[in-house]
């Protein structure tokens, strides 16, 4: 039986396409669940999407807006979503069905703001960002990278590792989940609307997102 691994990222406290997203995972019977980051940010459901992460068994990682989160501890935040954010990993490597998967926010090593952006604003491949990130990811120990921050949405293989961005909970209305060891990705919409690859385009500035 193959690993189901799934996928989710920037759910940016909004709490309903995370339960939903939740509910995709559990009826493909997914073997393990991961967020890489921004569970904070832009939504007023934080303590809500934080209780459904914990609840459901998420593994999630820091984000930029955690981070910014948790440098403004006394703005009405819960004790235990603070105590959720100051135990999230910057970065995480599993190995399952022998294939080393390797979560972080943005890009690696540990960056949360030096985002892999690949698709242009109609969604298709950027053929200098794609070769700048195939030259970056050289020599990478690692046979996935799933990322997050961009609010992409694309599966590319850059060199030899298998680059995953799941987008957007929120704004790109998406979840995936990944099958090992066939290393195949399925996508799931959200909130019954069509799964935006690109979201926001103006927010660009380089690799930055915010």
């Amino acid at each position: 039986m193959p690993t189901k691994i799934g996928l989710i990222s920037d759910v940016h406290a909004t709490a309903d396409p995370v339960r939903e997203a939740l509910a995709v995972f559990q009826s493909q019977r997914v073997n393990y669940v991961f967020c890489v980051g921004d569970t904070a940010g832009y939504g007023n459901e934080l303590n809500q999407t934080v209780n459904l992460l914990n609840e459901s068994g998420c593994t999630t990682i820091m984000g930029n807006h955690d981070l910014w989160c948790l440098a403004n501890p006394n703005d009405g935040k819960a004790d235990s979503v603070l105590t959720f954010f100051e135990k999230l990993p910057l970065w995480l490597l599993v190995t399952l069905e022998g294939k080393r998967v390797y979560l972080v926010h943005a890009s690696p090593p540990q960056s949360l703001m030096d985002g892999i952006t690949l698709l242009d604003k109609r969604a298709e491949i950027l053929a200098d960002r794609k070769k700048l990130w195939s030259e970056k990811l050289e020599g990478s120990e690692f046979d996935v990278l799933v990322v997050g921050h961009t609010h992409q949405v694309f599966a590319e293989q850059l060199d030899d590792v298998l680059v995953i961005n799941p987008g957007s909970t929120k704004f790109n209305h998406s979840c995936a989940i990944l099958n090992l060891p066939e290393m195949e990705l399925q996508l799931f919409p959200l909130s019954n609307k069509k799964l935006t690859h690109v979201w926001n385009w103006g927010m660009e500035c380089g690799d930055t997102w915010l």
